[in-house]
């Protein structure tokens, strides 16, 4: 599913090839995706904030893809709020960690996705650079069909 997740990434959403977001380790709970700097930098030759913006709402969605996918389901993943908490310089690689709070919380999006067509979830994405918290996204997505 990482390979199909990518295509669709690459394929669906340009930006993607662009900054060079490539899909990372993922478990039932989380979904990592990585950036390479170069591709990234601002003007301080740090990680450029519209990039990591960029990597921490696509780990979420492509997160949400994923769950789908895995109770083969379909649907339309929009972000509908968010917010971005910018801690520190990233000096190196955007690589982003997006989870579920817990097996309940997944479950409970998916039972309401079949049941009403309809779902919303907020997820929290993390961005480490040189072993502490970076950034800190919060985003909340809805399903449709």
């Amino acid at each position: 599913m990482i390979k199909q997740l990518q295509e669709v990434l690459n394929t669906e959403i340009p930006l993607t090839n662009s900054i060079g977001i490539q899909v990372g380790e993922h478990t039932d709970l989380s979904l990592t995706l990585h950036a390479p700097l170069i591709n990234n930098t601002n003007h301080k030759r740090t990680a450029f904030g519209g990039s990591i913006y960029s990597v921490s709402v696509l780990s979420g969605w492509g997160l949400i893809y994923l769950l789908l996918k895995q109770h083969d389901l379909s649907g339309h993943i929009v972000i509908q709020e968010s917010n971005t908490k910018f801690i520190k310089p990233v000096t190196s690689d955007i690589t982003a960690k997006c989870s579920f709070k817990s097996t309940e919380q997944y479950e409970k999006f998916v039972n309401m996705y079949k049941r009403r067509g309809k779902a919303r979830i907020r997820l929290e994405a993390k961005i480490i650079s040189n072993s502490e918290n970076a950034v800190i996204f919060n985003g909340t997505y809805v399903v449709h069909k």
